[in-house]
């Protein structure tokens, strides 16, 4: 026996110590994601500018603009920014051995804009919404790295689940911070602060809470050398251009990676519109209180870590693109149950909420890992800013629906059913989607569940 013979293969060993590290930074930036983005800015925001409006009316760029469409406006601009940039980043991320710099470096400057929320008082609005454009902007960058990482660390037959373990911690520390957050804001009173103190409190939380744990996956990730990266002349951005430009003409040759990317421009915006306009749909249609409407916001956070891990399991045994389209009939029935849940009944309403985030993390961990399987190695990050720029940059589809709907009903009910139409269009060109066949045309190994 040679020694080489003799020698064991330790690298499940280091990728599972990586794994570990990696699902950290899920838990760490979920954070922004929940108590900045998800529940306290936006009305902060609203509150902020109203001190400062003058005839209910705020100046941006030289347009009078209601204090109460400013989160809209500050988020389509950051969105939009986000998907112009974000694939050049990714261009950037591919052609570098130091991906966990990048994904740190990316997190901590997210950070310290969200910390500077904390200054947004009086009527100093524009700080905020300047501060979180930048802050959202490094959060769709560290995303697009965070994810390219994942095929360095997992293998095919890993991928789901560990996709699904990472969405499972992202729930958990996002959901755990923002009950925190919760009591604090609900019981500012108690703790001698005013509500706006508070809620100022909390969202510099999100942006310790963010800071504070980037450091496990920067500790604990190595840094992989980039493979396969295009050959092109010029510094570190002119070759980055250059390899941004040979992907775009080279998509043609991968269209199940195409075809998967549209898919999910339609789910993922139908997902995307659910979860942004159910506290609308909660308090305007059924009646219930802010308070009784975060709580079932908690509910969804916490049943989402058991769904991605029920669906990352689901996964290994019949497949990813199967358990997708299960979990796009399911958004179909909650859509549909919106129809007709009676106002005022909090269990039928409990009921939507958990069946919300039984596929709410689930849905989007394998999107992520199903996805990889169609990325040729070397570009890793390049598509995965592709993925982000979709998702940002046309988020806002879901919503002009279901503004359109509610305008010419004067309900919520209608528009939020009306959201079908993006799950049925989603699972019909994933059917479209042959997984065998894209997983060979990236070069790709095919796990043994497909």
């Amino acid at each position: 026996m040679s020694a080489a013979a003799g020698v064991a293969d330790l690298s499940p060993v280091s990728r599972a110590r990586e794994q570990k590290a990696w699902y950290f930074y899920d838990w760490a930036n979920s954070a922004f994601a929940t108590t900045v983005a998800g529940v306290l800015f936006g009305p902060y925001l609203i509150a902020v500018a109203e001190s400062a409006a003058v005839d209910d009316r705020v100046s941006v760029l030289g347009l009078q603009v209601a204090p109460g469409a400013l989160p809209a406006f500050v988020i389509t601009t950051s969105t939009v920014i986000s998907a112009v940039v974000l694939p050049l980043l990714g261009a950037v991320a591919d052609r570098t051995a130091r991906k966990k710099d990048m994904l740190a470096g990316f997190a901590w400057a997210g950070a310290f804009f969200a910390a500077l929320l904390f200054f947004m008082s009086g009527d100093s609005w524009q700080l905020g919404a300047l501060a979180f454009i930048a802050a959202n902007l490094c959060f769709g960058a560290s995303a697009v790295v965070n994810d390219a990482i994942l095929p360095l660390i997992s293998t095919e037959e890993e991928r789901d689940a560990v996709s699904s373990r990472g969405w499972a911690y992202g729930y958990a520390g996002g959901g755990l911070l923002l009950a925190l957050n919760f009591v604090l804001v609900s019981f500012h009173a108690t703790f001698g602060l005013t509500e706006g103190m508070a809620v100022r409190i909390s969202l510099l939380s999100a942006a310790v809470w963010w800071a504070g744990f980037t450091f496990i996956p920067w500790r604990g990730l190595r840094n992989h050398p980039p493979q396969d990266v295009e050959q092109v002349e010029g510094g570190v951005f002119a070759r980055s251009f250059g390899q941004l430009w040979e992907t775009l003409k080279d998509l043609r040759n991968y269209p199940m990676a195409l075809t998967f990317l549209l898919a999910y421009l339609f789910f993922n915006d139908g997902i995307q519109t659910v979860i942004s306009q159910a506290s609308v749909y909660g308090v305007e249609e059924l009646g219930f209180d802010t308070g009784t409407v975060l709580a079932t916001y908690l509910l969804v956070q916490f049943v989402a870590v058991f769904g991605a891990l029920l669906f990352g399991r689901a996964a290994g045994r019949v497949g990813a693109k199967r358990t997708i389209l299960v979990g796009l009939v399911i958004w179909m029935l909650i859509v549909t149950a919106a129809l007709f849940v009676p106002a005022g009944q909090i269990v039928p309403f409990l009921a939507l909420g958990v069946a919300i985030g039984i596929v709410l993390g689930g849905t989007q961990a394998l999107a992520r890992s199903y996805f990889s399987l169609f990325i040729p190695r070397g570009k890793e990050a390049e598509y995965f800013s592709f993925y982000h720029a979709m998702d940002r940059g046309t988020s806002w589809f879901g919503t002009l629906l279901f503004g359109v709907v509610y305008t010419l009903t004067d309900s919520y009910r209608p528009a939020i059913f009306a959201l079908i139409v993006f799950f049925v269009v989603g699972g019909v060109l994933l059917l479209r989607v042959d997984t065998e066949r894209g997983i060979r045309e990236a070069g790709n190994t095919a796990p043994s569940v497909v």
